[in-house]
């Protein structure tokens, strides 16, 4: 089928496509065979390397499973408290007010040009500097606030994006309903942007998941990542296979959280079909026109 962005290929393109695919698939394979062979020259490929991993339990349950846990518990505080305020943020950049307008945009354009290791790495010093928190929390108390911050302001440029990218006409239709402004957001734009917005938020969950290994990689979080150090020093010369390990752990943790996140897409995209299926256009009109009557 054709379609304005896509022609349908005819038979040259189809050889042509044939002939591109199968030339890639041959030098990804001649790419895997030449990390095989370089790994296996290096003795990285030997079983008593690996075997840690099947043999001993000791390696999940003292170290990759907590490891798990810290990553996820910063993960899931960065969740829940940068996507209120992101959600907040990118509304305060909606106002109409611009002494709410201004400075709402002025503090998401700073922290968002901000790397969020240098975030990470001002919490730790702030906390260490002014705070009385222990040693033993400041590195979970650095990484959430630093994944706080960069991802909340991410948060609202997704926010005001997605709002801002329905039909004018939504929020002209709320407005005649006699909505106030605050109204016309939480009810009407707000969960029909939530709906465009969702694959972008679950872009930036994923990164966040992934970005906690920078606390562990410099600010000594005992995180997933951070427990390759542990586990090569008590398990021998075994990096390669340790990391390997760890970035399938992250693979499939990332890929659950997408598959939950496009459960809840689909179950919310299903859900505005029956709401709107269920709502006749001949008993909503007169309901309409009579709030409008009142409004005015």
């Amino acid at each position: 089928m054709s379609s304005v962005l896509y022609d349908t290929p005819g038979p040259r393109a189809k050889r042509r496509n044939l002939v591109y695919t199968i030339g890639f698939v041959a030098v990804l394979a001649l790419v895997g065979w030449w990390v095989l062979a370089a790994l296996n020259d290096k003795h990285q490929l030997d079983a008593n390397k690996w075997s840690p991993f099947v043999t001993d339990s000791k390696v999940w349950t003292t170290y990759l499973l907590p490891g798990l846990v810290e990553t996820l518990k910063a993960a899931a505080l960065a969740i829940l408290i940068a996507l209120p305020l992101g959600a907040a943020l990118g509304i305060g950049r909606l106002s109409d007010h611009r002494w709410v307008r201004v400075p709402v945009g002025a503090v998401v354009e700073f922290f968002r040009a901000i790397p969020v290791l240098l975030l990470m790495m001002f919490a730790a010093a702030l906390y260490r500097e002014f705070t009385t928190i222990s040693s033993d929390f400041r590195p979970l108390y650095a990484v959430v606030t630093g994944l706080v911050l960069y991802n909340a302001s991410v948060i609202a440029e997704v926010v005001r994006a997605g709002v801002l990218s329905l039909p004018r006409g939504q929020g002209d239709a709320a407005v005649a309903l006699g909505m106030r402004k605050g109204q016309t957001m939480l009810y009407v734009l707000l969960p029909q942007a939530v709906t465009v917005m969702l694959p972008a938020l679950v872009s930036q969950l994923v990164v966040i998941v992934k970005d906690t290994a920078l606390g562990g990689a410099l600010l000594g979080f005992e995180d997933l990542l951070s427990q390759n150090r542990q586990i090569t020093a008590n398990y021998g010369a075994n990096t390669i296979a340790t990391l390997v390990v760890i970035a399938l752990i992250y693979i499939v943790l990332n890929g659950i959280l997408t598959n939950l996140a496009g459960r809840v897409e689909k179950r919310l995209r299903q859900g505005k079909k029956s709401a709107a299926a269920a709502i006749p256009a001949q008993s909503a009109a007169p309901e309409i026109e009579a709030k409008t009557i009142s409004g005015a």
